[in-house]
């Protein structure tokens, strides 16, 4: 009985040495960025996805690592919780539709998103503190400098997959933002050329040319106090980047308040379960088009 159950260790030592052995072998690391504000950090709610949804995330998620904050990695799954409800965002999806279409690769999403904060100012690439008090709102977003947060977090990521050996391609990019840029008639009327200048800050520092980038078109209605032209502004220019180059890919949207395209929550804002759950389909799907372009 001893010896059987030694011989069952030592094979049992054996298999675990194999698997790490194969997972340190394995193809490049797929490495998907995400940014943007309240609809990248995302208010779907998870309890809510039916049970075959759930299904196809636990048969994939142990193949896609999730960063989110310059936090720990974790598998796929819902992206915040507290005693009320547990929420995603649209790597949910886009991380099952990725994992679905390439079942013999491995993923790594490193994500940062901060809710009701703007392109021209905390996500400038070139961050100034007279640009974030034109264009934030409060002292702490004032203070933020994401698009710098986040290429020190995808840094340290990257650096962490060199050091256990493991090889890597930066894939492409998924980015929600611009529902704050609409507030105010400075930030509407730059975001064209701010979204371009995103676009080319990731490429140059990762030298990546054509870096494939997916964004869905923002749908938010105006509020009194608004820029009312804000939203159609920014609406605009991002068709328009979208239309200067074939690899970046838009999401268009509705501005029909029924939000029958990517459903919403009652604050007509921000994207629920249903909503998260196709734009993160629909971005997942355009992120494949574009990397097998030839």
């Amino acid at each position: 009985m001893i010896f059987l159950k030694n011989k069952n260790l030592v094979l049992l030592s054996i298999l675990i040495t194999f698997q790490l052995l194969n997972i340190s072998a394995q193809s490049n690391i797929k490495v998907v960025l995400l940014g943007g504000q309240s609809n990248m950090a995302g208010r779907g709610v998870y309890s809510k996805l039916s049970n075959e949804d759930k299904q196809r995330i636990e048969q994939v998620k142990s193949r896609v690592l999730v960063v989110s904050q310059s936090k720990e990695a974790t598998p796929l799954s819902y992206s915040k919780a507290d005693k009320r409800k547990k929420e995603f965002g649209p790597e949910l999806f886009i991380g099952v539709t990725l994992a679905e279409q390439f079942p013999n690769d491995t993923f790594l999403f490193i994500k940062t998103a901060v809710g009701g904060t703007s392109l021209h100012g905390a996500w400038s690439p070139d961050w100034t503190q007279e640009k974030a008090i034109a264009s934030e709102r409060g002292e702490a977003r004032q203070k933020m400098k994401l698009y710098h947060d986040h290429i020190k977090s995808i840094h340290a990521n990257l650096t962490q997959l060199e050091q256990e050996g493991k090889s890597y391609d930066i894939i492409g990019m998924a980015w929600m933002q611009g529902e704050k840029d609409t507030r105010l008639e400075l930030s509407a009327s730059e975001y064209e050329s701010n979204l371009k200048r995103l676009i080319q800050a990731y490429e140059i520092e990762f030298k990546i040319e054509n870096m494939p980038f997916v964004f869905g078109q923002i749908n938010n209605p105006s509020r009194t106090k608004d820029y009312q032209k804000g939203v159609q502004v920014v609406r605009s220019a991002m068709t328009n980047v979208a239309n200067s180059s074939d690899f970046i890919h838009m999401i268009p949207t509705s501005m029909d308040t029924t939000w029958s395209d990517y459903p919403k929550h009652e604050d007509n804002v921000h994207y629920n379960c249903e909503g998260q759950k196709r734009l993160g389909s629909d971005m997942g799907k355009a992120l494949i088009q574009l990397i097998t372009l030839p």
